[in-house]
């Protein structure tokens, strides 16, 4: 139970309505034992002394309690749904919380269609089982304990016989959960994987259908969905060897009370209504320790589901505010890294080594080298998305972390070179940063970012819904909106992670054109691959495995003969050479 004890936070909260769902119960689970006593009375009073005046009194007794238990299996019912109901609301809240709050390390690894599994199927799983699980429980424990009170009120030797089977019975139960719990949580992982698959497949079906690799797709679907099919027939199979075994013990319970009861009836006083009711109170124990399966199917399910989202619940939190962190609305900017190292794993090498620089307010400082380098790293560190193994980062002469995330992070304004927009207006994805900006504020913002003009385009103007993930839109459209996006917010640093990428040679003129008045007064990072993306920066720093093996401007560099100036020969002399092609 120690998953249940971690999550109690989640449900104990709404144990009213558990425990008025189990008073409710109480109603129905007594009436039930009324069936074999209206047998008995019917047999031994009514037909054998042939008292059938009786019969009216008895119906409309029955009838009255079989009303009662309507209502009370309705409140039940309804009372069990709004405690699972509310319980997991507060449970998926908290997940969606935490993996706000989990730094990029955690997503370093993370699945997105395991996650969406964990936060559906998972949720969905435990949820059931606080609906039904507990007060099922309660009813099978109620239900075998008070039928076999009954039963040692009536006869205490036809008791004792048919409970003979019953320890036999619980050996096989016992055994059942050891086996099918570890069952379940494969079936949980494997449909993780499923999921995973599938999403990844559709996110990425233009490079499929491009490579023509569908197939090869289909090929690995079925992989996946092979697992997932083997490991619930493997647990169908579980279910299928105890099942019959638990209804044999059953039986046998049935054939001692027919045949020793038969024997009492016929040479002792035991009555024969006696004998009937016993036959339902036999049922009223066996069908609930046969249910008892059904029940750890739901505990396991739910018990593995809840340890797939006590994995994100515990997931640590490596990033984490001090308890008084510097709160702001706006920085000056000045960023200074002093001997930063950072390592994402302990397995792999360092991604930047000994890093120092310093970028006063307004300055430009321009990222260049190749991919890996250790370019996006700085910025995310600015940031705190990762936490430096050595050295510290500071911004405005403190360190990042003493600031509140959203102080430091509201001043930072991000143009990623894989532009993310959402399912929903050009206008709310520009303000998505500051949701409280005018219509006029989002369209200077548009107008500045070069974006203003193919907007205006649109069927709907700043009112167009976009396609999942800017579906619809060029990749140059997409990353001005993501310009737009990081102006509107007007950040005191700016960090344009190869921004311009997307775009063709004119359309990035202009927008490294309205970018200038965009940096004037911000601390501006430029990670760019092409030299004129960043030659106009204050500073240029190029890196090679993590470490600044050049500084300088742009002029100085080109005349130093070291890797700026190689890159810089690569990039001009094939244009030359296209130039000429093309004259020729």
């Amino acid at each position: 139970m120690d998953t249940f004890k971690k999550l109690k936070q989640f449900y104990w909260p709404y144990r009213k309505y558990f425990f008025w769902s189990l008073f409710s119960l109480l109603f129905v689970t007594a009436i039930s034992l009324v069936y074999p006593i209206v047998l008995k009375i019917t047999i031994d009073d009514v037909i054998l002394a042939e008292q059938y005046n009786l019969i009216p009194y008895i119906c409309i007794a029955f009838i009255a309690l079989m009303i009662i238990k309507g209502i009370a299996t309705y409140f039940h019912q309804y009372l069990g749904e709004n405690f699972g109901i509310r319980s997991v609301y507060t449970l998926r809240d908290e997940l969606y919380k935490k993996l706000q709050r989990l730094p990029f390390k955690y997503y370093d690894n993370a699945k997105t269609g395991d996650l969406m599994s964990r936060l559906t199927a998972d949720v969905e799983g435990f949820r059931f089982f606080l609906a039904m699980g507990f007060s099922e429980l309660v009813r099978i424990t109620l239900l075998i304990v008070l039928s076999l009170g009954a039963m040692f009120y009536y006869s205490v030797p036809l008791a004792l016989v048919t409970m003979a089977a019953m320890p036999f019975l619980a050996v096989v139960v016992y055994r059942f959960d050891r086996r099918v719990h570890p069952a379940f949580r494969k079936i949980r992982k494997s449909f993780g994987k499923l999921n995973t698959r599938v999403q990844e497949n559709i996110s990425g079906m233009n490079t499929v259908k491009s490579l023509s690799r569908e197939d090869f797709e289909v090929g690995r679907f079925l992989n996946r969905s092979e697992d997932y099919r083997t490991n619930f027939i493997t647990t169908s199979n579980i279910w299928s060897k105890y099942f019959p075994l638990m209804e044999f013990i059953g039986n046998i319970c049935v054939v001692a009370l027919l045949a020793y009861g038969g024997y009492l009836v016929i040479n002792t006083p035991l009555q024969l209504g006696v004998l009937v009711a016993f036959f339902q109170f036999v049922w009223l124990v066996l069908g609930p320790l046969m249910n008892f399966g059904f029940v750890i199917n739901l505990f396991s399910q739910s018990k593995a589901s809840g340890e797939r989202l006590l994995e994100i619940l515990e997931a640590e939190e490596d990033i984490q505010e001090k308890e008084n962190p510097i709160v702001k609305d706006r920085l000056k900017g000045h960023v200074t890294f002093e001997g930063v190292t950072l390592t994402y794993s302990e397995d792999d090498d360092s991604a930047l080594k000994d890093i120092s620089f310093d970028a006063p307010p307004g300055k430009t400082i321009g990222l260049i080298g190749a991919t890996g380098a250790g370019k996006t790293s700085i910025t995310q560190l600015i940031t705190r998305f990762y936490e430096p193994e050595k050295g510290e980062v500071l911004v405005d002469g403190k360190r990042v972390q003493e600031y509140g995330l959203k102080t430091l992070r509201k001043n930072i304004g991000f143009v990623l070179q894989e532009s993310f927009l959402f399912s929903t207006t050009i206008r709310e994805n520009i303000s998505y940063g500051n949701p409280d900006a005018s219509l006029d504020d989002v369209i200077s913002a548009a107008k500045r970012a070069q974006a203003h003009d193919f907007i205006m385009e649109m069927p709907n103007g700043y009112d167009t819904l976009l396609g999942e993930r800017g579906m619809g839109l060029s990749g140059g459209q997409k990353q001005r909106i993501a310009i737009a996006r990081a102006i509107l917010i007007d950040p005191a640093i700016l960090v344009l992670d190869d921004a311009t990428s997307a775009v063709d040679m004119e359309t990035e003129f202009q927008i490294q054109k309205a970018l200038q008045e965009v940096m004037e007064g911000r601390t501006t990072f430029i990670i760019a691959h092409r030299i004129s993306s960043l030659k106009h920066a204050d500073e240029i720093l190029v890196l090679e495995d993590g470490g600044v093996v050049e500084r300088g401007v742009h002029e100085d560099l080109l005349v130093n003969g070291g890797p700026y100036q190689r890159i810089y020969d690569i990039q001009y002399q094939d244009k030359e050479k296209i130039l000429n092609t093309a004259n020729l």
